[in-house]
Order: C-alpha cells, then structure tokens, then sequence
C-alpha cells in the first residue's frame, strides 16, 4: 500500500497536480510501517522517500518549476552596475529557497511520521516485555508455591511417620512385656502400662502440634511444649530402655549450641534409628548412641549388637526420612550392617546449616 500510494503522489507531482488529501496516506502508512515492522526496513523506507524528495525537490529548482502546495517562488531584485551584463556565477536565490522549501517541508513530515511509528513500536515492545516479565514472575510464583507445598508436605510427613512410628514401637514393646509379667510380676506390669499411656499421650500431643502447624495455629502451645531437640535425647535414650533394648548415650568433644533445624533433625534422626533397633533388632540387642562434636559440625552415629531378620530398607521410609533431613541442612547419611554384626547410622550435620 506504501508503494502504491507513493506512485499515486508521483503521478500527481509529473502532472503538476497540487497535493491532495489522499497524498497524506503516504505519510499515514510510513507510520504503520514504522509501528509493524523491523526499525531497519523502515529506515530503509524512509532513507528512500528523503531520497527521492531531494532529487524530485533538485529537479524542480533547476528547471524553475513551480512546487504543487508549496509556497511561491521568492524573486529578489538584483540590480547590476551600468555597462554590464550580468554573469551568473551561482544559482539564483530562489532556486536554493525553493529546493530547501521542498526538502524541509516533505521531509519533515515523513520524518515525523517515521518518529512517531518508530516511538509507539518502542514503546509497544516495552509493553510487551513488562507483560511478559510479569507472566515470567507469576508463573516462578507458582512454582515456588508448589515447591514450598511439596516440601511443606514431605516435612509433615517426616515428623508424622517419626512421631506415630516410634510411639508405636516403644508402646507394643511395653504392652508385650505387661502381658509377659502379668501374671508374676503385677508391679512390672502396672508400671509397663503406665509407660504406655504416658508414650500414647506424648505421641499425641507431638501430633497435635505438628498438624497445628499445618493449620497455621501456632503461638502460645508451641511456647509450653517446644520441638524436641538433645536437651531431651535422653528422656528418649530411658524411654528406649524401659522399653526393653539397653541405649548407651556417648557425647564426645564440648557441647556446642546448635540450630533449631540442626537440634530437631539430631534428635528425630536418633529417634528414628533407635525404632528401627527396636523394631529390627531382635530381643537382647543393645544400642550405643555416640555424638561427636567437631569444628565443622555434628557426627552422628547409632549402632547396635542385634541380629535383623529383615532389613530396614524394606521395612518403611525411615531410612529415607533420615537421609533427606541431612540432605536438606547441607549433610550426609549412611547406614548398613556392620562387620562385628548389628547396624549402624551414620549421620554428619553442618552446624551452620547448607551451603547456599
């Protein structure tokens, strides 16, 4: 259409026509030229109107052809001495007036129309990149959203299955030992029992306050009953013990201050260990639980005499559980059967938690 449009005006100028309003398309569709297409095809378009402006504008000069709606020639007077004739020796005035007229006058106006569309292309593609930013922001929105679901989700499942699996063990334990002395040994009994209504209870509340926390209601109950950490390990080594399978508790180096993460994954890694001997030990296995505290962190280790029937890396995720709370601060985890017989847990935490 630019083209045709530009043969039309052509047409009209070889004719002498003045300028008509069907002309102004030409600067009409430079513009949508402009907007719509690569800055360099339009530049091209528009370096070959000025061109064509120029030696149409030089043409009309030179022949002292009138300009169709331009303004008329201006004719100055020059006056030569008496006794002379004149020797032009430089265009008349009026042929340099008129070229410039046509040059300024044409080429402003597709100039400006080339501004224009050139300025509302940039500005278009601004838009468009603003929309696009904001498209890019709010899908990685979402997908944090959905990483932070998942990994909300594997937590509560962790502390779920440590809570609900060790309360478990230690209260069959304790029931099978109340009904091997109920009917010899009643005080033995009494007390199995009580441990076991005293296990079931904590283990509630332990899942209480985990699914509280799922509900966000979070504030004065996690205030009074704080996540587990070392200060309790051995609450936990006695509640193993009472429990039927003697723990050693070791400590080796000086006792540093640990994170809240770092102290809670400690003790459920402990805990989770200390279910799997129970569960999988067999009767009159021992257990040693050795921490070792180091420069660069926490070593963990957890090991016992016993003689497994099955392995624990079929028996449920608690391996995995172990291995991905490690993995999640920066640390490592390794577990299997030892040489002298029984199992080991090996775990070592960075105190200053992952690397990032």
């Amino acid at each position: 259409m630019l083209a045709i449009c530009i043969l039309s005006a052509a047409v009209h100028v070889a004719q002498a026509v003045p300028f008509l309003i069907v002309d102004l398309a030409v600067p009409i569709l430079l513009y949508t030229v402009a907007v719509r297409h690569a800055r360099s095809v339009s530049l091209g378009l528009l370096s070959g109107l000025l061109l064509l402006v120029t030696g149409w504008s030089l043409y009309t000069a030179a022949n002292a052809l009138p300009v169709p709606g331009l303004p008329g020639r201006i004719n100055p007077t020059i006056r030569q001495p008496i006794g002379t004739s004149p020797v032009p020796s430089r265009p008349p005035v009026s042929v340099i007036q008129q070229t410039w007229s046509g040059v300024v006058v044409l080429g402003s106006v597709l100039v400006a129309s080339w501004a224009m569309g050139a300025g509302a292309r940039t500005r278009s593609a601004y838009l468009d990149e603003l929309h696009s930013r904001a498209k890019d922001l709010e899908r990685e929105r979402d997908q944090r959203a959905t990483l932070a679901v998942t990994a909300e989700r594997g937590r509560i499942s962790r502390e779920l299955h440590d809570i609900v699996a060790h309360g478990l063990s230690v209260m069959v334990a304790q029931a099978q030992g109340a009904a091997a002395a109920l009917e010899k040994r009643p005080t033995d009994t009494q007390a199995a029992l009580s441990a076991i209504v005293k296990t079931g209870r904590d283990s509630l509340d332990d899942m209480r306050r985990v699914l509280a926390r799922v509900d966000g209601v979070e504030g004065l109950d996690d205030t009074w009953h704080p996540q587990p950490g070392l200060d309790r390990l051995p609450l936990l080594v006695a509640q193993v013990t009472e429990a039927g399978t003697p723990v050693r508790l070791h400590v080796e180096g000086s006792p540093a201050a640990l994170p809240p993460e770092v102290d809670l994954s400690t003790y459920r890694i402990v805990q989770e260990a200390l279910t799997n001997t129970m569960k999988h030990a067999g009767t009159g296995a021992t257990a040693d639980v050795i921490l070792r505290y180091r420069d660069s962190g926490l070593e963990i280790e957890i090991r016992d005499d016993g003689h497994r029937r099955t392995s624990p890396h079929t028996a449920g995720n608690g391996l995995h559980g172990m291995s991905e709370r490690a993995r999640l601060l920066g640390g490592n985890l390794t577990a299997g059967p030892r040489t002298a017989g029984g199992f080991s847990v090996r775990a070592e935490l960075p105190i200053q938690g992952p690397n990032r």
